[in-house]
């Protein structure tokens, strides 16, 4: 009997573990709660409630191929060796099929789980499935993971260009077991279920994200490259929930833009070939994450940015968490990122950069806030995203290059459109005054709508001199692993 062990793969095809156990024989599934350690992790309420319902579509895929989806609880990870031996004892489990995860909790977890089976003479298979490259395998001629994206990116055109990843075949239905399915729960204790309205803009299983797929890669990937940067049209995939939790996978993804764009991945239509860079991106900082296991322990990828002297400014941090700060932009990204459990990218970029460079809040304050609220909230995307707009991280904007919340706004919300949907109480100003309400004057200014909690100008000179005044280190030596 073969045992395949689910984490963020929830999905029947192109499922790496899932087809390898089951062409060894007879196999069950197994999915683990471990509600502790998530909270450990900050992952969101609406994150772990879109995994319970794509669990529920699994399982109900499971059961039509007659493969059983069990449920077990491991409230934190140091108790998944125990749980999955005992679960492989009750059922004579011969190997246990994971795809790998990558951070450091997850490797340290994975190495434990295999050292107890082995000493049970149970084995575990572990495959390579939610990237395209195995980490440790796109390095520099040095031998080292690459810190620069543009020369990752180069070395996996000429990977892709010789060999590329294929997706692989759905299991078979196998004789029925006299096994049965678990009851997927609807809820975990510590984790709200979110409202129908975040719910219904997310919806589970694989039939919505290939739908999805399906209908950007028809009609928008041409696009992408022009209107990726709009918030107010309807210019991404929105498939990062699906990603992140395994409903789709990359290979899936890459070939569904090739399809579209002949077969190149350097040439042809620029929507395409921008959207599998931004593939690329996120394997780029899994690979990062491996590489650098300091990221995953909260330091900066850039260790001399350790000695900045970030602000408390409790006030002003929880202004920009509740969205009123002042500046419609910023107000409305945080809005529609409390409302959705997602954020546009670019919006991303723009309040990042507000809190660590015009509050000169500590990057970990922001990175925490959008792990605790984002759907599709992923250690390695979301701490990079932070990093790279502190200026801390690989490959980051460098310290002197500050987004203006007022220029970004004018330049990709020209009229206001995404800032009066948001704050509905801006909806009468001009498309002069949306951007900036405060030039409107006190006796003007709109009713409930705050004036800027700080000073653009004097904020981005206060954070030149901070960055300016850091010892300048160099990476070896640090004291960091």
């Amino acid at each position: 009997m073969q045992l395949i062990w689910l984490r963020s793969d929830l999905r029947l095809h192109d499922n790496t573990a899932l087809s390898a156990a089951a062409a060894r024989g007879p196999c069950v599934a197994v999915y683990l709660l471990s509600p502790e350690q998530w909270l450990t992790h900050d992952d969101a309420p609406c994150k772990v409630d879109f995994w319970l319902r794509n669990l529920g579509e699994l399982s109900k895929a499971l059961g039509e191929l007659n493969i059983p989806l069990l449920i077990r609880t491991a409230a934190r990870w140091d108790e998944a060796p125990q749980v999955v031996l005992d679960l492989c004892r009750q059922l004579g489990i011969q190997t246990v099929h994971v795809n790998e995860e990558y951070g450091i909790n997850e490797s340290r977890r994975d190495a434990a789980v295999a050292d107890l089976l082995q000493r049970h003479g149970i084995g575990l298979q572990s495959y390579l499935d939610q990237l395209l490259f195995k980490p440790g395998t796109v390095l520099t001629k040095t031998g080292t993971y690459f810190q620069v994206f543009s020369q990752f990116r180069k070395v996996c055109y000429e990977r892709l260009h010789r060999s590329l990843p294929n997706r692989v075949t759905a299991p078979m239905a196998q004789s029925k077991l006299n096994i049965d399915s678990d009851d997927i729960p609807a809820a975990v204790e510590g984790f709200e279920t979110p409202g129908e309205t975040l719910r219904a803009l997310w919806p589970a299983g694989e039939h919505e994200a290939q739908r999805r797929l399906d209908t950007f890669v028809d009609a928008q990937i041409d696009y992408y490259q022009s209107e990726r940067d709009f918030p107010a049209k309807p210019g991404t995939s929105q498939l990062s929930a699906y990603l992140a939790a395994g409903v789709i996978s990359p290979r899936q993804c890459l070939h569904g833009a090739l399809q579209s764009n002949q077969g190149e991945f350097e040439s042809g239509k620029v929507g395409a070939v921008t959207w599998i860079n931004e593939l690329l991106w996120r394997e780029f900082y899994k690979h990062i994450l491996v590489g650098y296991p300091r990221v995953s322990r909260h330091r900066a990828f850039r260790p001399e940015t350790e000695a900045l002297a970030w602000r408390k400014a409790p006030q002003e941090l929880l202004a920009w968490q509740q969205a009123r700060t002042g500046l419609p932009i910023i107000d409305a990204a945080m809005r529609q990122l409390l409302e959705t459990g997602w954020m546009h990218n670019r919006l991303r970029m723009v309040v990042a950069m507000f809190l660590t460079k015009n509050l000169l809040i500590d990057w970990r304050e922001g990175e925490r806030f959008f792990m605790r609220h984002l759907i599709d909230g992923d250690l390695a995307a979301n701490n990079g995203g932070w990093q790279w707009s502190a200026s801390t991280g690989t490959d980051s904007a460098p310290y002197f290059r500050i987004f203006n919340p007022l220029s970004q706004s004018e330049k990709f919300d020209r009229e206001g459109l995404f800032i009066k949907h948001w704050l509905p109480e801006l909806a009468g100003l001009g498309r002069k005054d949306v951007h900036n309400p405060a030039n409107l004057g006190g006796l003007f200014g709109v009713a409930d709508y705050p004036s800027p909690i700080v000073d653009l100008g004097a904020s981005r000179a206060r954070a030149l001199a901070a960055f300016k005044n850091l010892p300048s280190r160099q990476h070896a030596g640090d004291g960091y692993e």
